[in-house]
C-alpha cells in the first residue's frame, strides 16, 4: 500500500456520540488518516423510542435521511479514495449506501454493530411487536451480511452476533466503547458529604427499578440520578408513590458537564438490568468513571467481567438485586480507603483497554489482516 491508510466514516451516523469520537481519535493516534462525510439526522432526537417511533416522526426522519444521502452522493471525497469505509453507530441506516461507496472504491466495509435493532427495540425496550421485530431482524441481518468486518463492543456481543445472526467469527472485531481521556481526566476523591452518581437514558436495560429500590434502603448514601427517556413516567410515578430518601433525579445535563458530575461523586453506578442485552454490555458511563478514577458498582455480568473484577477494580453485585446494591454502597460509604483503591485500579484498567488508542488497535489490526 502506498501512503497512509485512509478510513472514511460516511453517512448519517451520530458523529458526536462518544463511541464514534473514541474510535476516530484512536485511529488518528495510530497514524491513520480519517475523513468524515456526515449529515445529521438521528442525533436530532435524543431518545429514539416512544414518540420517535410514530409513523409521522419516522416519515420525517426518513425524508431527512434521503436528503442527507442525496447530498453525500454528489460530495467529493475530502482527501482521495478511502481504503476502508465505516458505517458508524448506528450502522443499520447507512449500511446499504455505505456498501455502495465501499464497492465503488474497492474498499473494505466496516459496520459498527454496537447494537442490534431487533435486540434493542423488539427485545430490551419492547417498542415493537412480533412483525416489527421480524422486520428489524431482517435489517440487522442485511447489515451484517454486507460488512467485511463487524465491530462489536464486547466479546459477549460478538458471540451474540455469531450465534443469533450467523456472522463468521473471523469477521467479528471487538473494540470496547472506551472513553475520551481529555473529557474524563482522573480526579481525587471529593471531600465533604459523599454521594453516588448514575446517568444515562432511562431505558429498561439499566435496571432503574434496582437503583430506586436500593435508594429506599436505610443508610444508603444519596444517589444523584441524571437522565430522561422511555421510563420518565415510570420514574416519576415511583418517586411519588414511595419517595426514596436517598434519590435525587435531574432530567438531563450536557455531555460536557458529565466530567464535573463524576468529579463531585464518590462512586458511579453502571447497569443492573436482568435482560440478555444488559448482560452483554459495558456502557459508556462505566468507562468514563474508570477514566476518572472512580470506583464503579455494577451488575456482575459476562460483559462487565471482560473489564472489571469484583474486589479488585470494582464492586460487582447480582443483576436485579437492590439489597446487594444497597449493601455495596453502604460498604463504600464507610470505607474511604476502599474507594481510593478501587478507583486507582479502575483507572489503571482504563489505561489498559479504554483509551482511544487501545480501543482502535483491534480494528486497525483486523483491517490490516483483511487487506494483506
Amino acid at each position: 500500500m502506498i501512503g497512509p491508510l485512509r478510513v472514511e466514516w460516511v453517512g448519517t451516523y451520530e458523529r458526536d456520540y462518544p463511541r464514534t469520537r473514541v474510535l476516530v481519535a484512536g485511529l488518528k493516534s495510530l497514524g491513520v488518516v480519517v475523513d468524515e462525510r456526515h449529515r445529521p439526522v438521528w442525533e436530532r432526537t435524543t431518545h429514539k423510542a416512544g414518540g420517535f417511533l410514530s409513523p409521522g416522526n419516522l416519515m420525517k426522519a426518513g425524508g431527512s435521511y434521503v436528503a442527507a444521502w442525496a447530498g453525500l452522493a454528489v460530495e467529493r471525497h475530502p482527501g482521495g479514495s478511502p481504503h476502508v469505509v465505516v458505517a458508524g453507530y448506528p450502522a443499520q441506516p447507512d449500511a446499504v449506501p455505505a456498501w455502495m461507496v465501499a464497492r465503488r472504491h474497492r474498499a473494505l466495509l466496516v459496520v459498527d454493530m454496537m447494537i442490534s435493532l431487533t435486540d434493542t427495540l423488539a427485545g430490551d425496550r419492547a417498542r415493537v411487536g412480533r412483525v416489527g421485530g421480524a422486520v428489524l431482524a431482517g435489517i440487522d441481518r442485511t447489515t451484517l451480511r454486507l460488512a467485511d468486518l463487524v465491530l462489536c463492543d464486547t466479546r459477549a456481543n460478538a458471540n451474540f452476533m455469531a450465534m443469533r445472526f450467523g456472522v463468521p467469527r473471523h469477521r467479528l472485531v471487538v473494540a470496547p466503547v472506551g472513553a475520551e481521556p481529555d473529557a474524563f481526566p482522573p480526579t481525587p476523591q471529593p471531600s465533604g458529604a459523599l454521594h453516588v452518581l448514575w446517568y444515562g437514558k432511562l431505558a429498561p436495560m439499566h435496571g432503574l427499578d434496582v437503583i430506586v429500590s436500593a435508594a429506599r434502603g436505610e443508610g444508603v448514601p444519596p444517589i444523584r440520578l441524571i437522565g430522561s427517556g422511555q421510563l420518565d413516567s415510570w420514574l416519576a410515578h415511583e418517586i411519588r408513590r414511595d419517595p426514596p430518601q436517598a434519590l435525587q433525579h435531574v432530567p438531563w445535563v450536557p455531555y460536557e458537564a458529565l466530567a464535573g458530575e463524576i468529579a463531585s461523586s464518590a462512586v458511579v453506578l453502571g447497569v443492573f438490568g436482568r435482560s440478555d442485552k444488559a448482560s452483554r454490555v459495558i456502557p459508556n458511563k462505566v468507562f468514563q468513571a474508570m477514566a476518572a478514577a472512580r470506583p464503579v458498582v455494577t451488575a456482575d455480568t459476562p460483559g462487565i467481567r471482560e473489564a472489571l473484577v469484583h474486589g479488585d477494580n470494582a464492586l460487582l453485585v447480582p443483576a436485579g438485586d437492590p439489597d446487594a446494591l444497597a449493601d455495596a454502597l453502604r460498604t463504600l460509604a464507610d470505607d474511604p480507603a476502599l474507594r481510593e483503591r478501587l478507583g486507582t485500579a479502575a483507572r489503571r484498567r482504563y489505561e489498559e483497554m479504554g483509551t482511544p488508542q487501545a480501543v482502535a488497535e483491534p480494528l486497525l489490526d483486523a483491517i490490516e489482516r483483511s487487506r494483506s
